[in-house]
């Protein structure tokens, strides 16, 4: 197990922190963030140079490593971790969903994390294997908030394939009246990404619920809409 490269790892990150990126993160998270204070282009760096060492290492190997890395709490590491998985995308087989799962509900804490592992590895699972699709709709029911957002960020790169629709609005339908900003943004965004290919749609969606819509989920929904359809959804009916 090449922990010792972890330990480098960390060394690097903290090595290229600064004060101001550590302060000035925060400010896109409501949670409390540990972070070392390092550009995302830096990490991104880093992350490619030390993944040059674990090219001829198993997938299970850099799981492992990429497990350690979200369970340090550290966000810059955690960001790595989603790097170094979504490298083995072409590795990916049935029983890694339940990893997957296991690391969204275990350790994402902010929608940064949860947007970058969902959109590129879950995403990539789901393409190659979408019988798993309605394993979604178990998340989307998770009282982890974390797990429903994931339910829905999950499907927008297949989304801007115009692939999945009904699964999709299944989605949109189980998280329609969902509390939690974080989610309704995560939902929203999808519907949104879905009106490349399915705007018609998503226009009636929203007018038939948007009396029982928030209104965070609404605007993101239609954000890419016609001037006069956006009228029409945000008109109030009384």
């Amino acid at each position: 197990m090449k922990f010792n490269l972890i330990d480098s790892l960390k060394e690097s990150l903290q090595n290229a922190s600064d004060e101001t990126t550590r302060q000035s993160s925060q400010r896109y998270f409501k949670e409390k963030m540990d972070v070392y204070g390092v550009k995302a282009a830096r990490v991104k760096s880093i992350a490619q140079e030390y993944y040059v060492e674990l090219k001829k290492e198993s997938k299970n190997e850099v799981f492992n490593l990429c497990e350690a890395l979200f369970g340090s709490g550290k966000l810059e590491e955690s960001f790595i971790a989603c790097h170094w998985c979504f490298k083995r995308k072409k590795e990916f087989l049935p029983e890694d969903f339940k990893l997957f799962e296991s690391w969204i509900d275990r350790y994402i804490k902010n929608w940064a994390t949860c947007d970058t592992f969902c959109n590129q590895s879950v995403g990539a699972f789901l393409l190659q294997y979408p019988e798993f699709l309605p394993e979604l709709f178990r998340w989307a029911r998770s009282e982890n908030l974390w797990m429903r957002r994931a339910a829905a960020v999950s499907l927008i790169v297949p989304a801007r394939k115009g692939l999945f629709y009904k699964e999709i609005m299944t989605i949109a339908s189980l998280l329609l009246e969902d509390q939690e900003d974080m989610v309704q943004k995560g939902y929203g965004w999808l519907l949104k990404v879905n009106t490349n290919h399915y705007e018609e749609e998503v226009f009636n969606f929203v007018v038939k619920n948007k009396a029982n819509m928030p209104r965070t989920a609404l605007r993101y929904a239609i954000e890419k809409m016609p001037p006069e359809m956006k009228a029409i959804a945000m008109k109030r009916d009384f």
